[in-house]
């Protein structure tokens, strides 16, 4: 239990510190909105959270287009957005602001063209947003609006969540509710009878290791965008099964 205490306090200290090193420059983008009104439909995506309500990001979520998905490394990052007034009067709710959490990819539509149902097209930058979170910014009806938007540190409830899931020799580990920068860049793996191992990224925030760890306590060591580096000793039990999380 002490060591759980541990990684969870240095969850703590990451988050606060990483307020320091976020770029906060507003930059253009347009917003639509996806998933109904209680955003059941922007389950699961291609950051790999599955539940977005258990996984506690909640309704306050959105889908990247390609040029800011950087392929699901982005996955996790937090974002404050407006929608921007000076622009569109008729659907922007003025002095409204949101933060959402990049949970999935907007794909791109090159049937359409950029600026008529190709919103996420590349070179785009663009947002759709789960309807609730839309609507804290924008009226329903505007559909798609402009928007100002930046990264701004993720403020998470408890510590990094590891959810273990494969098989023996194939160990994928889903990482969810990371604090501070929010999205990932590497992450290493330690069981108790071997040294670190660095894991590679099989898709969103799914990360995996071909080594034979069963029966052993693990530790991971997280890197987030931003360089900061958070390490969870023994955050998983040396009787830990494949499906459980940890934290």
């Amino acid at each position: 239990m002490a060591l759980v205490h541990l990684a969870l306090v240095c969850c703590f200290w990451w988050i606060a510190g990483a307020a320091y090193a976020m770029d906060s420059s507003w930059q253009s983008a347009h917003a639509t909105f996806y998933g109904g009104s209680d955003a059941s439909g922007t389950m699961g995506g291609a950051c790999g959270y599955g539940n977005l309500y258990s996984q506690g990001y909640g309704t306050n979520t959105a889908a990247l287009s390609t040029a800011l998905f950087n392929n699901g490394l982005t996955c996790g990052a937090c974002y404050e957005m407006k929608c921007n007034e000076e622009t569109d009067t008729q659907w922007c709710l003025p002095g409204r602001t949101v933060t959402v959490t990049a949970t999935n990819f907007c794909p791109p539509n090159y049937d359409l063209p950029n600026d008529n149902g190709g919103w996420c097209n590349p070179p785009l930058q663009h947002f759709d947003m789960a309807q609730p979170a839309f609507q804290q910014i924008a009226v329903y009806k505007g559909g798609i609006v402009p928007i100002m938007f930046r990264r701004v540190p993720c403020v998470r409830k408890g510590g990094v969540r590891f959810t273990i899931n494969g098989h023996s020799y194939f160990n994928l580990v889903l990482i969810t509710n990371v604090g501070g920068a929010g999205d990932v860049d590497a992450v290493s793996i330690k069981g108790s009878n071997t040294g670190w191992q660095e894991m590679s990224r099989n898709w969103g925030q799914n990360w995996q290791s071909n080594s034979y760890l069963n029966g052993q306590s693990l530790s991971f060591r997280v890197t987030t965008s931003d360089g900061r580096t958070i390490t969870s000793y023994n955050v998983a039990p040396a009787n830990w099964q494949f499906g459980q999380t940890f934290e």
